[in-house]
Order: structure tokens, then C-alpha cells, then sequence
């Protein structure tokens, strides 16, 4: 646990429910070590927005998560001024609306600044806002602080959260801003780290059933023209709605039951229909 004060640095190790790779656990310490935001890129499904809970929960560190949409614009991060709510009370309430501050909400980005202690900032799909989204974050990333307009309050970080932000790559990021990142892509797992991940979430599957699933799940991912290959979470699923379904799961050799679990384009359930599989 890191406690204030501190200098020593803690390492991330992965937790118990989070499987990592060396090459990611080197990525999240560098990124706490140098105090740089993390860019995590990947197929979805790979665990890129799991892992900043992982990271919370291995250093004791409260997560602040930032969920990003194609309307969201930066300063809602930093904070909010409710004019409606002021209004509203000017109109119907008793509330003193000379107070601004009572109308002013910090943003996710605002919050771990405000914290009183270290939090993970998750700004989560990056790409899904405006491309000028990234840039118009750059100045608070680097200072670790900002105004408020209105009533010309500053707020200082009073300790640099780890922030941690993964991008589906919709969109191109740009120059200055990932030369503020420290970026890891999250490769797929393979066969081996798969058993590993899947032996978390299932550890009471037999190890025969485990190489069943994994069989049917990266022949499909391997098949010529589907459009959408399944992630790990879909396996997860898979294996938890044959597990209650009470299914004999020797039928995977006849088939793939409940396939709408790992595909989820018409046109690749047609493939497996079609005898491709």
C-alpha cells in the first residue's frame, strides 16, 4: 500500500483476477515511475479498461473512471457549472444563488485532482470524442492543475493520479499528445495465457473442458472471412453459459452451442452455419 509521504516506489504485479503479460506489468511501472499517462491500444475485450481497477486495487488507490462519448468535450472533465440548477433555485428554492461555488461540479479529471489522495483516472475509449479531444487535455495533463471561470478558484493536484486511457483506435491520436504517453499495445493472449485467464474465472472447469473451449474458440478466431473475432470476455461468457446450461459439453465436438455468446455478426454466424467451421 502506498501511504503519504511515501517515495518508494510499489510495483504492479497483476492481481488475482487480473492475469497480466511482463511486457504490460513493465509498461504500467514505467508509467507510474515516470508519472506519464498510460495509452493502452488492443482488440476490445482484452482487458484494457480492467486493468485500471486492477491497478486500483493492487496499490489501494480509490479509480475515478471517465467514460468517454462522441459529445463529451474536455472541460466537462475538469468541471461542470449548473446554470439550470441555479435557475431553477432563483426561481423556486431559498438556496443563496449569489454562492456560485454551490453550482459548481468538479469532472472526473477535476476529482482526482481534488483528492486527498492518490486515485487511477481512467478516461476510457479516447477515440470515441471529437480529434481535438486528446489535445484540448494536454495543458491540465502536464500541470496537474486549473481554474475555475467562474469564480477564479484554482485547483492544484495534490497528488498526480495515475491516469490510464485506452483507445479502440478509431481515430488517429495526435503527435503531441502521445509523446505524453507512455503506450503499450495489449496483444492478444495466446493459447497459454488464455488457460491462465480462463482458469481464474472458471477454476473448477477440468483442465480436458478447458482445451475443448479454447479449441473451438481459436479455430473460430482463425476462420477465413469472419468479420468479428471473438475477445476473452466472450469466451468467458461462452464457457459460463455452457457450464449453466448443464450441457454435455462432449456436443462441442457436434457443433457450437449457444454461438451468438462468442459471434456477434450475421454474417459469421452464417459462416459456421454453412459447414466453414
Amino acid at each position: 500500500m502506498r501511504h503519504r509521504g511515501e517515495t518508494s516506489f510499489v510495483r504492479f504485479q497483476g492481481t488475482a483476477n487480473y492475469i497480466t503479460s511482463p511486457a504490460l506489468e513493465d509498461a504500467v511501472n514505467v508509467s507510474l515511475a515516470l508519472g506519464r499517462p498510460l495509452l493502452l491500444k488492443g482488440e476490445p475485450g482484452t482487458g484494457k479498461t480492467l486493468l485500471a481497477s486492477s491497478v486500483a486495487d493492487a496499490l489501494a488507490m480509490p479509480l475515478i473512471r471517465w467514460h468517454i462519448k462522441s459529445t463529451t468535450i474536455a472541460a466537462d472533465g475538469l468541471y461542470v457549472y449548473d446554470t439550470v440548477q441555479r435557475l431553477h433555485d432563483s426561481r423556486f428554492g431559498d438556496a443563496d444563488v449569489s454562492d456560485i461555488r454551490r453550482y459548481i461540479k468538479l469532472g472526473p479529471l477535476g476529482r482526482s485532482f481534488a483528492s486527498d489522495e492518490q486515485v487511477v483516472l481512467l478516461i476510457d475509449e479516447v477515440d470515441k470524442a471529437d480529434i481535438e479531444f486528446p489535445n484540448d487535455l494536454l495543458n491540465e495533463l502536464d500541470t496537474m492543475e486549473f481554474t475555475v471561470t467562474e469564480t477564479g478558484d484554482e485547483i492544484r493536484a495534490k497528488h498526480r493520479p495515475f491516469v490510464v486511457i485506452t483507445s479502440n483506435n478509431e481515430k488517429e491520436l495526435p503527435d503531441a499528445f502521445l509523446r505524453r504517453c507512455v503506450f503499450h499495445y495489449i496483444e492478444f493472449p495466446d493459447a497459454g495465457l488464455m488457460r491462465r485467464i480462463v482458469a481464474v474465472h472458471h477454476p473448477d472447469l477440468a483442465s480436458k473442458v478447458i482445451d475443448q473451449c479454447m479449441d473451438v474458440f481459436y479455430k473460430l478466431r482463425s476462420l477465413n472471412g469472419i468479420r468479428k473475432k471473438p475477445s476473452t470476455s466472450e469466451l468467458i461468457d461462452w464457457i459460463a453459459a455452457l457450464k449453466r446450461s448443464g450441457m454435455d459439453l462432449k456436443r462441442l465436438k457436434k457443433g457450437i452451442p449457444f454461438a451468438g455468446t462468442l459471434l456477434k455478426q450475421e454474417q459469421d454466424l452464417d459462416l459456421i452455419a454453412g459447414g466453414l467451421f
